[in-house]
């Protein structure tokens, strides 16, 4: 019997919505089933944020402006400038080194920054200290639209030591980003691997049935389904490197 030979299934969010209707037990009639879908389906996506780290929406970036928004040339730390923005659909930080030499191949040197937290940053004595940064500490305050004037409010992280002019710095950092919005577009695909997809819509079934009193009888039957496979999905995808562990003996 012959096989397709394809692996492109990626079903549109129009195909998404219509089949978490059928699981619900309901059926896709019009524009409003549509649109009130699409709301639930960004709903669930940021619930998925809070459920833990989405490998699929890892990203490397470099620091690239200060914290009012002054842009960093060649992306390179400002002299006496503590603080810095992340990008815009930050939802966590995973790791982050200063580089110094970038480019050179011979002398180009990652160092790790430590995080440390805010009542740690509070007990510094001296926060204008300069030198090389060591660690850093993270504010977590992106609501889009909150600023003075309906400006974008983002993260931030400050430094410690303040960076010096002593020789130029870069910032990377690994994020967790925002899975990107539906879209208006029923024809717009989502932003989830194919191995996520029976999750996605197993979730878009229960939130559909638990706006429709007719689907009642349903919810907690889609709840644990949705619960399973999204337990599954998630345990599948998380990292399978070698760990190991050194433990730490203090010199007195």
């Amino acid at each position: 019997m012959a096989i397709s030979g394809t692996y492109a299934f990626n079903p549109d969010i129009g195909d998404i919505v219509e089949e978490a209707f059928e699981r619900a037990g309901l059926e896709l009639r019009s524009g409003h089933d549509l649109r009130t879908a699409r709301r639930s389906l960004n709903f669930l996506t940021l619930e998925w944020q809070n459920r833990g780290i989405n490998l699929w929406t890892i990203e490397e970036k470099f620091i690239d402006a200060a914290s009012d928004g002054t842009p960093l040339e060649n992306n390179y730390l400002i002299k006496d400038t503590a603080s810095y923005r992340l990008d815009v659909g930050t939802i966590s930080l995973l790791d982050m080194v200063l580089r110094t030499n970038d480019g050179n191949a011979n002398t180009q040197t990652d160092f790790q920054l430590n995080r440390i937290s805010e009542p740690t940053f509070a007990t510094i004595p001296n926060k204008l200290s300069s030198a090389r940064p060591l660690q850093f500490y993270l504010q977590r305050i992106e609501i889009l639209g909150a600023g003075s004037e309906g400006a974008d409010q983002y993260d931030t992280v400050t430094f410690w030591p303040v960076p010096d002019n002593s020789t130029k710095y870069k910032v990377k950092y690994w994020r967790m980003k925002r899975i990107a919005d539906t879209g208006d577009n029923a024809g717009n695909t989502m932003q989830v691997p194919a191995r996520f997809l029976p999750a996605l819509v197993s979730g878009l079934a229960y939130h559909i049935a638990c706006k429709r009193p007719e689907a009642e009888s349903r919810l907690q039957m889609l709840k644990q389904q949705y619960e399973e496979i999204f337990t599954e999905a998630a345990e599948e995808d998380r990292m399978k490197a070698s760990v190991r562990f050194v433990p730490y003996i203090p010199v007195y």
